[in-house]
């Protein structure tokens, strides 16, 4: 395996449905602008109440891409 450096970036992803797919929703949409994303790691999560049921999800990931030559 060559040596590899890999810069982090933080990003929040959102849903209604689940944390799941808030997780999906960040990746996807963080895809399509960062090149390189090799993995990730949930580092927070958190979500809106609203008339006291889950309105909606939150969850923070740190995301590592690597850096190319």
């Amino acid at each position: 395996m060559p040596n590899r450096v890999y810069k982090l970036i933080e990003i929040v992803g959102t849903s209604p449905n689940g944390t799941d797919e808030a997780i999906r929703n960040a990746i996807e949409k963080a895809s399509k602008t960062v090149k390189n994303m090799d993995w990730f790691q949930v580092v927070e999560t958190r979500g809106h109440i609203s008339d006291g049921k889950i309105a909606h999800y939150q969850v923070v990931l740190k995301v590592g891409f690597r850096l190319e030559d």
